[in-house]
């Protein structure tokens, strides 16, 4: 796996060393890779058998609607499909936020993208398939680790099965329940487009807020700390209010620096090494910059006032 560590924040690509290794090979020697893929994307509707995502897996879901706004951020790596359809690596999760096809995620997960190359997402088909649609970088953040994506073409007026998300218009607060999700491969080093997918539902609380830097040379950042670790497969999914199920922040990665200073100032008693997200505000600001809309809903939590951001800074 590659790993990237960012000031006491660990974050993960999510694809194997190979994948990732064979990703960049073509992304940087072969920049007309993406228009090949589109070329041949639209034969993965009529290849069969296929395998569609597992419909147990849809009916336990904890919010199909939440569900079905997400989508993994992938990289395809054969121009044939196979059984499975097409062989992908894996970088992590974004999700809509709006019937436009605009989506969120965190920056670090499009690292492998900066010197080209095409992402894609995977979006639920209903009876069908997932295909991979191509997204479009709009802008990145990379201060407070915010990127906004668009999907081409717009899944929202195809026959597709997506949702989004709204987004809370108050600050997430110490004590607020929250819910992470995010979908990820079974396989994540051999993972196929028409293979099911496992969604990860991690409910927990808001501990503490920690500024950091999230960008090397850049000014620190506030993120906040959630009481349940983040598992592989996360970077990019949002964490909701558990009770309006409005988007309070991004999953960053596990805070490694300071966690029992952390946890003694929350008051929390967990062995666990808590995660990290992005409050949602930085992603408000970086959607206005670039007049994008969204729905916004106010979220009540009954615990503590929010938190000023921490003094500390790193190390």
């Amino acid at each position: 796996m590659h790993f990237a560590i960012c000031q006491g924040i660990s974050f993960e690509s999510d694809a194997s060393e190979d994948a990732v290794r064979l990703s960049l090979s073509r992304i940087r020697s072969h920049r007309a890779a993406a228009i090949g893929v589109l070329a041949f994307l639209a034969i993965a509707c009529v290849v069969s058998p296929f395998a569609v995502r597992s419909a147990d897996a849809q009916a336990n879901s904890t919010d199909d609607a939440a569900t079905t706004a997400l989508c993994p951020i992938v990289y395809p790596e054969d121009q044939t499909p196979s059984s499975r359809g097409y062989h992908y690596a894996f970088f992590g999760n974004a999700f809509f936020i709006d019937n436009q096809g605009y989506l969120l995620t965190v920056a670090h997960v499009l690292e492998t993208f900066r010197d080209g190359g095409q992402p894609y997402i995977l979006v639920n088909r209903p009876n069908s398939p997932p295909k991979l649609l191509q997204v479009s970088v709009i802008a990145k953040d990379l201060q407070h680790d915010v990127a906004i994506l668009r999907a081409t073409p717009n899944p929202f007026v195809g026959s597709y099965k997506v949702a989004f998300l709204p987004l809370a218009a108050g600050p997430v607060v110490r004590g607020q329940s929250v819910l992470a999700l995010s979908l990820h491969p079974q396989r994540i080093q051999d993972a196929h487009s028409f293979d099911s997918e496992r969604e990860d539902s991690s409910p927990g609380t808001v501990l503490t807020f920690e500024s950091t830097q999230l960008e090397k040379s850049a000014p620190a950042a506030n993120v906040f700390l959630l009481s349940h670790p983040v598992v592989k497969g996360q970077s990019g999914s949002p964490v909701l209010d558990a009770d309006s199920r409005a988007v309070v922040g991004l999953v960053e990665g596990l805070w490694l620096r300071g966690t029992r200073a952390a946890l003694a100032k929350s008051g929390a008693e967990s062995s666990a090494t808590p995660g990290a997200a992005i409050p949602i505000e930085y992603a408000l600001t970086l959607l206005k910059e670039h007049n994008i809309s969204w729905r916004s809903v106010p979220t009540s939590p009954t615990s503590a006032p929010p938190l000023a951001p921490s003094s500390s800074r790193p190390h």
